[in-house]
């Protein structure tokens, strides 16, 4: 065997990791473990809901589905993040089209991402159409929102930042920058806890309180949970960076982690704008 076909397994850095590893071809289960996970906790909370609305006790098949589907979307996204970002695969020096490859198929998951959320705007706007405004809607545009939106807005231009100073080659500026980034975002998960212990503790409003409210917790929670999931993305990407992972050239999951956060920041400045300040309208 010639030293150049040993290479040419190997990848040019002779260590596994070069360029060899872009002539590999990647398929996962783990994205469809999470989506049919999904799938399940969203029937078996509709069938919970309208067990709730009838006035019945939820039903045991609704509340394990509700369940079932929460361990496929754990486990799903477990299994996705570690062979995504933890086995290695991420360490290969891929080509420029390989990387763009993968940007671009991050962009069609949040492009079908958008039905996701666009599916909740509709029902929120079929409420909105009818008797306006509820007798007991609370003042929604409070100071806890602004410091959140503030906060998620910032760690947006923290996270681009970062990313242009990896392409820099300033190490120090993008660890720390990444940082601030990671806990903006921590910061920001903590601030809509705060604001649901007020309205449902503190003000008595529930999932069950009316329609405005069955949309308000739906698309605050369902963005939640997708904030929640970025937290997590960001944080092994920093575990990495850590490690010494990332340079100009090997920076593809920073790229596609920034455009899921950027996403998720833009549907929350929609979101306000319809919810927060559109309720009062």
């Amino acid at each position: 065997m010639s030293g150049s076909t040993v290479d040419e397994r190997r990848g040019r850095g002779g260590n596994g990791h070069g360029d060899g590893g872009d002539h590999e071809e990647h398929r996962s289960r783990w994205p469809f473990v999470a989506a049919i996970g999904t799938g399940a906790l969203y029937f078996g909370a509709a069938l919970t809901f309208l067990a709730a609305s009838a006035g019945v006790l939820p039903s045991v098949v609704g509340l394990s589905l509700v369940g079932l589907g929460a361990v496929g979307i754990v486990a799903g996204l477990a299994g996705w993040v570690y062979e995504g970002f933890l086995a290695g695969y991420w360490d290969h020096r891929v080509s420029p089209a390989r990387q763009r490859a993968y940007r671009t198929t991050t962009i069609l998951f949040l492009l079908t991402d958008v039905a996701t959320f666009g599916a909740g705007f509709v029902y929120y706007f079929f409420v909105r159409a009818g008797a306006w405004p509820p007798s007991d809607l609370p003042h929604l545009l409070g100071s806890l929102v602004l410091v959140n939106t503030g906060l998620l807005v910032a760690s947006s231009v923290t996270l681009h930042f970062a990313h242009t100073s990896l392409e820099a080659g300033k190490r120090r500026r993008f660890l720390g920058l990444l940082g601030a980034t990671l806990a903006l975002g921590v910061t920001f998960v903590g601030g809509q806890l705060l604001e649901y212990y007020e309205f449902v503790v503190e003000g008595g409003f529930t999932l069950t309180s009316g329609v405005f409210w069955s949309g308000f917790y739906g698309l605050t929670g369902l963005h939640g949970f997708h904030v929640l999931v970025g937290v997590v993305f960001i944080g092994v990407v920093f575990a990495r960076a850590l490690r010494g992972q990332y340079d100009a050239e090997r920076d593809t999951s920073v790229a596609t982690a920034s455009l899921y956060w950027h996403f998720v920041d833009a549907v929350w400045l929609f979101l306000v704008a319809v919810l927060y300040v559109g309720a009062t309208v």
